[in-house]
């Protein structure tokens, strides 16, 4: 049976059992357990389930392979860690984060004012906040507050303006002073989709030479002792682990030197992020093991401490992508099939039909498992030929249309006659035979890095995978755009079942959407965030918890600076009292569209 990789990517997470995906955890609810549960509170459209259990297991895993590591290798440093709130900021992932990483002192990363506000706002008091990206005057200002009001807090310069301008509110304010670390600007880069991030093109850090003048700056105004960290980024969920090594030891040595120079208060590295998460479902592509990542930083960094006789730096990571990632479970029903129109019930044959329209019925009614690859074949040869005789004209629309379902049905009879013994051959002619599979979701809205970087989710149907799927797959959205559509691709093909839609829902599960897709989501057609709930298990029992409903189509308009009180009353005086009340009810629905399944 086809497992769509799902040991490759799932992390033990989720398991196939009894022809469904379940979670792996506490009694093992199935998905469609879970879907069937919301839809009967007349949830409709997409749903974005969230799951706090796996964010707390990714948090465990990420401070106990440090751990582990500083055991090992005796290490006299410290581990800590922040989530880049860039990765996702929603508060119905956020707070669950947050309580989950309390125990480990666990904190937060700020890139924007907004960011920041956020993070003073529930950030645990001593856990850490770091503030990365541009700043002016003013995000530099909220440092100096969150200081005031008890945090842990460390701005990280990215050009020696904004150190400048820390020194200026210094001597301007009566506020305490944040601590400071340097971006530095490694020659090193990562690896994979997001390398550009780090190395010496890098959008951000200081180059050696502005390194040395931030530290003058420093010394000029007597405060050294505020610099308490460097920090690099080299690329996020790195699939080798070499590039990081390389950036170890040169962050390493900058760390070694300017603690020489006489940074006594320097006592961190930040290494970003970085720690992969698997997203193929054909093959694995990360070539490490996490421990061993973990490893490399711990072994790495104290050689350099030794070999310069400084103390062992204090760690700190980020690695959002790692935390947020598997938490997010995207679930789009399947409103259509687009070969359910050829059907036999839609067959309008004649008295007298074209002789190949004749052979293809003797196809269809002949058909068995010795001659259903041959009559496969057979009926594709003659199609083609019956679409030219119909460009030439010398057949009718009618027959176009009974060339077109007897194909499609022939086609189909030889699947099923081929499933079990010759679904090798079947892959073989993919293009052949595809289906189109109608999802009642927006790629632009639900899964924006599949659009915009052609990134990778793991895909999966969550029901009748004790059966093996038939059909080569390719995925179009509802949005009217040619974009919205997840092509077959031949080298990492999607099969998926043929089910009859009057009869059946047929859901489709987009597994690790938890890490950016929330937050970079567009409202292409105005399609709004699907409707959110986190899933909690309390005493091995499952809850529905803050279920956050997709806004209705009223809102939306309002969200975009519409007068919704002027759309209204232009409406209302152009219509009749009993039509404008079934208008207005449509604008408190939602955008997604509306059927028995969806």
């Amino acid at each position: 049976m086809e497992t769509y990789g799902i040991d490759i990517w799932s992390d033990d997470n989720f398991v196939i059992e009894d022809g469904v995906v379940k979670i792996n955890y506490a009694a093992k609810p199935a998905l469609i357990s879970l879907v069937n549960e919301i839809r009967a509170e007349d949830y409709k459209g997409p749903l974005l389930l969230r799951f706090p259990h796996l964010i707390e297991k990714q948090i465990n895993k990420l401070f106990t392979l440090y751990h582990n590591a500083i055991k090992e290798y005796d290490y006299k440093g410290k581990f800590n860690a922040v989530f880049p709130l860039k990765v996702n900021q929603l508060p119905n992932f956020l707070h669950p984060l947050i309580n989950s990483g309390e125990k480990y002192n666990y904190g937060l990363e700020a890139g924007s004012k907004a960011e920041l506000f956020l993070a003073m706002t529930y950030n645990k008091i001593g856990a850490p906040i770091t503030v990365n990206g541009f700043k002016d005057k003013e995000m530099i200002h909220l440092a100096f507050i969150a200081k005031k009001m008890g945090h842990d807090i460390t701005v990280i310069i990215e050009g020696l303006n904004e150190l400048e301008t820390i020194l200026e509110v210094e001597e301007e304010t009566s506020l305490p002073t944040p601590s400071i670390g340097l971006r530095v600007r490694l020659f090193n880069s990562g690896s994979g989709a997001w390398a550009k991030s780090g190395g010496i093109d890098s959008k951000f850090g200081l180059s050696s030479t502005e390194i040395l003048e931030a530290f003058e700056m420093l010394e000029e105004k007597d405060l050294t002792d505020i610099l308490t960290m460097i920090h690099f980024h080299i690329g996020s969920s790195m699939s080798t682990i070499k590039p990081l090594k390389n950036a170890l030891k040169e962050s390493g040595h900058i760390y070694a030197e300017l603690k020489n120079l006489g940074a006594n208060n320097l006592n961190s590295i930040n290494i970003g992020g970085g720690l992969a998460i698997e997203y193929s479902q054909f093959q694995r592509t990360t070539q490490y093991n996490l421990q061993e990542f973990a490893n490399d930083v711990i072994f790495t960094l104290k050689n350099i401490a030794k070999q310069k006789g400084v103390d062992e730096p204090n760690i700190f990571t980020e690695s959002g992508r790692f935390i947020s990632a598997p938490s997010t479970v995207l679930i789009a029903p399947v409103l259509e099939l687009f070969s359910a129109e050829y059907e036999a019930e839609h067959l309008r044959l004649k008295e007298l039909n074209p002789p190949l329209i004749e052979e293809l019925k003797e196809l269809y009614n002949d058909i068995n498992s010795k001659t259903a690859l041959e009559y496969m074949h057979d009926s594709i040869d003659h199609l083609e030929s019956l679409l030219k005789l119909f460009d030439l004209g010398y057949i009718d629309l009618e027959d176009r249309s009974n060339a077109e379902i007897l194909t499609n049905l022939i086609i189909k009879k030889a699947i099923w006659l081929l499933e079990v013994d010759d679904f090798e051959e079947l892959k073989r002619i993919d293009n052949k035979i595809q289906e189109k599979y109608l999802l009642n979701f927006s790629i632009f809205q639900s899964l924006p890095d599949f659009w915009g970087i052609k990134q990778e989710f793991p895909v999966m149907p969550i029901t009748h995978l004790d059966k093996n799927p038939t059909r080569s797959a390719s995925l179009w959205d509802i949005t009217c755009d040619s974009d919205g559509e997840i092509e077959f691709n031949e080298d990492k093909p999607l099969y998926l079942h043929d089910v009859d839609l009057k009869k059946e829902e047929y859901y489709l599960a987009f597994f690790h959407v938890g890490a950016y897709q929330d937050i970079l989501g567009m409202r292409h057609n105005l399609f709004s965030h699907p409707t959110e709930v986190n899933i909690v298990f309390e005493k091995n029992e499952v809850k529905l918890e803050k279920i956050l409903e997709t806004q209705k189509i009223i809102d939306i308009l309002e969200d975009i600076d519409y007068d919704t009180k002027e759309i209204k009353s232009i409406l209302k005086q152009r219509l009749d009292k009993n039509t404008y009340s079934i208008l207005k009810s449509y604008l408190d629905q939602n955008s997604y569209l509306k059927t028995a399944w969806s």
